[in-house]
């Protein structure tokens, strides 16, 4: 029996937080944030005043096309805190009118011929785990209506090349699924993002996502050997290979395009041996300054620990690994192939140099057998992303990190403000920005009532010349008013992150939400060179339109133009 997914929060509805420890959570903060216990209950869907469908599939398409209330609820949103509360008050401001669940290729090529000839949008949607509005069908006036075209049926690994250990995988599978399928080959890819239950292979590649590997291939991009893509205009594919110097790169282009220029639907991915030996643990250190200082040293010592993760003391504490006392660094060393003591012995030196205290018993190298890491579909619990399975403060951040989004959920029903936002930034700028943006924030909890809130930060990846800081936003919400509330939080925050020489985003893609400051940060002549490209792989920019650039056409004519029929389409009967 397959378990149902929630329509309007995170994950499964099994794996909600149960009734007592939703109560627990709200008498922790309820003296804090004046919470009176009260929680909001998520509309059926069968109650929701959704729009009328303006479109009607054609009947080749009918097959795999949906209109029913509970599929165009489930893809109206991703599952940013804004996404959240619209659902939990029954607000859903733009419902694809039709969701289509591709078969295969050629389904995805005829859908967008269809969408194509009619002039309505196309939005990919994989695991629907955006926190930037990349997949709700916002997409404007000049369109006829919005088709989400959901990839889950594309979920197979299709070929294993255990001699240069890679694999054709499809993009609709989800990581637990993907995970599953290269177990028997002794296999992992080892991309475990927060959103590896809910979230895809096509997904991953589409949004540049960051997964498990903290100072090592931190992005997609770094595990990526080829792509394939279905475009209005045709095929794109790369070819595989383990690096090229010929031209600016295809897999470059495709990679981040958010769906923009058409839908990834497989990939060659690299893979390696699952894990065996593991080492490391958590490192206390008196101020979160010293712990920055003790990861830059590990991030330029060339000993590329898999995981390096600092949680500054407020954010420790919040998930159970400190009082807030002092911050936390996670680290952990991992190998398929030997034991790791002489790593982390080099690694526990390097912190301590830096005032860290380091639990000594607990950084010896461990022979699992290949146990603890994730990849069951049906207990992700068993995830080890720390590398350190027998570190008891890292095995309880560990659980915290996989509950976090059951856990924000929870927390927006009992009125609780929780977002979360990230970036990346060089050493030398590093302090200017944490401290702009934990200062900006404050004012703006201030400004809007929610002084009582506050601000943490955990450093998520870390390189030789920078770091990613990721902040978590936990405040009182004003009961009404939660998306000004929260859009003011988020400019504040943005404004300085950009100013400070960041990125307004380090893996969560741009989206719809981001798309201000990206405008901002990309050179001017690239967005020329990307709407130029984008005319070409989608002539009549029925791609998710709103991600990355604006459509072509919207300022002359009112609308995009038609697109050409796909080239190859097949003609159901």
């Amino acid at each position: 029996m397959s378990r149902r997914r929630s329509w309007w929060g995170w994950g499964y509805e099994d794996a909600a937080l149960s009734a007592t420890d939703a109560a627990a959570l709200g008498a922790l903060l309820g003296p804090r944030f004046g919470l009176d216990g009260s929680r909001r209950r998520a509309p059926s869907v069968d109650t929701l005043d959704l729009a009328r469908p303006r479109l009607e599939a054609p009947g080749s398409l009918r097959a795999i096309c949906s209109s029913t209330p509970a599929e165009r609820a489930a893809h109206a949103y991703g599952k940013s805190y804004r996404d959240i509360v619209r659902a939990l008050e029954g607000r859903i401001d733009h419902p694809p009118d039709i969701v289509a669940r591709p078969r295969d290729e050629h389904d995805v090529a005829a859908v967008l011929d269809w969408c194509g000839d009619i002039g309505a949008a196309v939005v990919p949607y994989g695991g629907g785990s955006s926190v930037v509005g990349g997949v709700e069908p916002d997409v404007g006036e000049g369109y006829v209506g919005a088709v989400t075209l959901d990839l889950g049926a594309l979920d197979r690994v299709l070929d294993v090349d255990h001699i240069s250990l890679a694999a054709r995988i499809q993009a609709g599978v989800l990581g637990p699924a993907l995970e599953d399928q290269l177990r028997p080959h002794g296999l992992t890819l080892r991309h475990f993002p927060q959103s590896f239950e809910c979230s895809t292979l096509g997904g991953w590649i589409a949004t540049r996502a960051g997964g498990h590997f903290a100072t090592g291939p931190t992005h997609i991009d770094d595990l990526v050997e080829s792509v394939r893509a279905v475009t209005p205009a045709g095929v794109v594919e790369s070819r595989r290979l383990p690096a090229s110097g010929a031209g600016p790169s295809p897999d470059r282009l495709l990679l981040g395009s958010e769906g923009a220029l058409g839908v990834v639907t497989e990939a060659w991915v690299r893979v390696r041996p699952r894990p065996r030996w593991r080492a490391g643990g958590p490192v206390r250190f008196a101020t979160f300054a010293q712990g920055v200082a003790a990861v830059r040293a590990l991030a330029q010592s060339g000993l590329e620990p898999s995981n390096c993760r600092l949680l500054d003391p407020l954010e420790a504490a919040v998930n159970g690994v400190g009082d807030a006392s002092a911050a936390v660094l996670i680290v952990g060393f991992e190998s398929a192939h030997h034991g790791l003591d002489a790593w982390a012995d080099l690694a526990a030196q390097c912190v301590a140099d830096h005032g860290g205290q380091v639990e000594a018993d607990h950084w010896h190298s461990l022979d699992t057998g290949g146990a603890g890491d994730i990849g069951g579909a049906s207990d992700t619990g068993d995830t080890d992303p720390t590398g350190a399975l027998h570190a008891g403060g890292a095995e309880a951040w560990r659980r915290s990190f996989v509950r976090a989004p059951y856990v924000r959920d929870a927390l927006v029903t009992m009125g609780v403000m929780v977002e979360t936002f990230e970036t990346a930034v060089t050493w030398d700028r590093f302090s200017e920005l944490h401290q702009g943006v934990t200062a900006a924030v404050n004012a703006a909890l201030a400004g809007e009532g929610a002084g009582q809130g506050f601000v943490t930060c955990r450093l998520t990846h870390a390189y030789p010349d920078g770091a990613a800081p990721y902040f978590t936003v936990i405040a009182p919400a004003r009961r009404g008013a939660e998306l000004e509330q929260w859009d003011v939080v988020k400019a504040a925050a943005s404004d300085v992150i950009v100013g400070s020489g960041g990125t307004i985003t380090h893996h969560h893609a741009v989206g719809r939400d981001h798309r201000p400051w990206y405008d901002g940060q990309r050179p001017s002549l690239f967005a020329e060179a990307l709407r130029a490209a984008k005319g070409v792989f989608d002539p009549g920019w029925i791609c998710n339109p709103g991600v990355l650039v604006d459509p072509l056409g919207a300022e002359e004519d009112g609308g995009p133009p038609a697109a050409p029929r796909h080239p190859w389409a097949p003609r159901r009967p």
